[in-house]
């Protein structure tokens, strides 16, 4: 009895070795794996480093030089100093938070009406917002052109910022599921103690959905501060455009194009969006989450 009880023992102590020693050989090919996908994430961001730290000579050297001997540090300078990009910086940021302030608000309300709120026809209404997601941007493009300019708001920021006011497709699903997931009982012993409904929204709606708020402020300011084509279409003074309109003007102002210089240029406009997404990444991953939960 007492050999078969240590047999036993035994085949538990191999099962649970063997085990172990699959685990760790899966993480290891999980953390390889990790760390070649990482790579090659990070390849574009070296190769528009290694170019921005290049002289015109060497760009188009083959093959390729992927760290520059000298490093030219002075391209970033040099960049900066190219166009006005002091005013792009200011364009961009205005455009980015003022239009990101005004979807967030908007859409946080529809949202809210959207979770809380039973009507006739709330659904049909919610579902025929998210067929508005399905239009591409282009389908729209030329009618909206039309609208804005027969208002006199061609070169202006109003047809980047006024169509904030009425929230996002995206924004607002993205909060309505919030928004579900929040207990009934606390919106009835809001009712119950007297609050009005901006007040139940404002000071208990709102104060829970921080992550949520935070993801979807980080989703427009970036669309925001990476966007090309609107920008594009109603600037037309150069003392108005944005990073993306500015940066895409180098290639006209010179009879060669400084790839070097464009390079270093968008580095350091990429660079905001980075920090803001360094520094808020824990509201960002948790809204993500929080989000998708029923």
């Amino acid at each position: 009895m007492a050999a078969t009880e240590r047999e036993v023992q035994r085949r538990k102590v191999s099962f649970h070795q063997r085990k172990s020693a699959v685990e760790r050989t899966l993480k290891g090919v999980s953390f390889v794996l990790l760390v070649v996908i990482s790579a090659i994430m990070l390849l574009p961001v070296f190769i528009m480093l290694s170019t921005a730290l290049k002289d015109q000579q060497t760009v188009f050297l083959f093959p390729p030089q992927w760290i520059p001997r000298p490093m030219h540090w002075d391209n970033f300078i040099a960049a900066l100093q190219s166009g006005p990009f002091g005013a792009y910086f200011e364009n961009t940021a205005f455009y980015a938070v003022v239009g990101t302030l005004f979807e967030v608000a908007s859409s946080s309300v529809v949202a809210f009406g959207f979770s809380r709120y039973n009507g006739l026809g709330r659904d049909t209404l919610f579902y025929i917002l998210l067929l508005t997601m399905m239009i591409p941007y282009p389908a729209v493009m030329i009618p909206q052109f039309v609208l804005f300019k027969t208002l006199g708001w061609t070169n202006t920021y109003l047809p980047l910022i006024v169509p904030s006011l009425f929230g996002s497709a995206y924004i607002i699903f993205m909060l309505r599921q919030f928004f579900n997931g929040l207990p009934g009982e606390l919106f009835e012993a809001a009712r119950i103690d007297g609050c009005s409904e901006w007040r139940t929204f404002v000071q208990i709606a709102l104060p829970l959905s921080k992550p949520a708020l935070a993801a979807a402020a980080i989703f427009g300011f970036m669309y925001r501060w990476n966007d090309y084509l609107a920008p594009l279409i109603y600037l037309n003074d150069q003392d108005k455009y944005t990073l993306s309109v500015g940066l895409a003007g180098m290639t006209s102002q010179f009879s060669i194009v400084p790839w070097h210089l464009i390079m270093a240029a968008s580095l350091v406009a990429v660079l905001p969006p980075v920090l803001i997404f360094f520094f808020a990444q824990r509201y960002f991953i948790e809204g993500i989450a929080i989000t998708g939960l029923k």
